[in-house]
């Protein structure tokens, strides 16, 4: 069986859509599959028109949680709540084409790979948008210590094994393509344009974007931490240099009276400092995360019935 999980908040907008191409398109592969749709704490109507969809068709199920716990928690918690064989990620927004699932699923069941992910070759969103993506997936490629993650989003396909694997990782602050990488096992890609967004306004705020981004590299990099070790070894190398060079400047009579030069030096080194606090406090921030072992999210309740219920 195949599982679907499609997080969905505030989309009532495109809700009909989203379901009449998901479910045409999975059902032209598959007969046997699960949709489950899982309301992130909307405010609009949303989790009643999921709700509506779901009297006519008993393979869509909905967990609706208690409040917004965000994109991330809210994969994890459809994929806990899945039971097939094979499970698959795709956002709400209708930007990931359900239409390509059939590809995927052909390459996990018949060419026996245990993950496939969907590579995004393009955007069709605003240029502002196609540059802070390209930006951070350049420079996660380039210092995250991880294999398969140039262009991957959450859009993808699993065997039961890798996804078993992926939940077994029960950090708080998650970044999923980060772990769908990490746990390897057999892996592959389909190539795809992202679509822009079918209606309404994107979720995901240059804030939120900036904040999974640090998630990203803060998880599954050491590079921060490392450029405050490099760049603290240069400072020192350099002001030892001026050191040596004011000590023969003042016993050879050529030091130049003023406050400029002492100045500048104080505030570099204050602004150093201040940015390596920063880096070291992100980490520490994310360790307290951890160590508080919260849950990632609670189940308002959880629509899988045969009854509608």
């Amino acid at each position: 069986m195949l599982s679907l999980v499609i997080p969905v908040f505030n989309e009532e907008k495109l809700i009909d859509e989203l379901i009449s191409r998901t479910v045409r398109a999975v059902g032209s592969f598959t007969p046997d599959y699960e949709l489950i749709f899982v309301d992130d704490g909307s405010t609009d109507q949303s989790l009643t028109k999921l709700l509506q969809h779901r009297t006519n068709n008993s393979r869509i199920k909905v967990l609706a949680l208690s409040k917004n716990f965000g994109h991330q928690a809210a994969y994890t918690a459809g994929l806990e709540h899945a039971k097939g064989d094979i499970l698959a990620m795709m956002d709400g927004d209708l930007q990931d084409p359900p239409e390509l699932l059939a590809e995927m699923y052909g390459k996990i069941s018949g060419e026996d790979y245990d993950i496939v992910s969907a590579k995004r070759t393009g955007r069709k969103s605003k240029p502002a948008r196609k540059f802070y993506t390209k930006l951070f997936h350049f420079i996660f490629r380039n210092i995250a210590e991880l294999k398969n993650t140039a262009d991957y989003g959450n859009y993808s396909m699993m065997k039961r094994i890798a996804a078993d694997a992926i939940l077994s990782m029960k950090e708080k602050i998650r970044y999923l393509p980060g772990l769908r990488s990490y746990v390897g096992f057999s892996h592959c890609e389909v190539k795809y344009i992202r679509d822009d967004r079918y209606n309404g306004k994107s979720k995901m705020s240059l804030r939120k974007l900036l904040a999974l981004a640090g998630d990203a590299i803060f998880s599954f990099s050491r590079f921060p931490i490392r450029l405050c070790l490099v760049l603290g070894i240069i400072g020192t190398v350099v002001f030892l240099g001026a050191g040596v060079y004011v000590i023969i400047a003042k016993a050879t009579g050529i030091a130049v009276p003023g406050w400029s030069s002492t100045l500048l030096s104080l505030y570099f080194l204050g602004s150093i400092q201040l940015v390596f606090l920063g880096i070291i406090g992100e980490y520490i921030y994310r360790n307290y995360k951890e160590s508080q072992n919260r849950p990632l999210y609670f189940v308002r309740k959880f629509y899988d019935g045969n009854t509608g219920e």
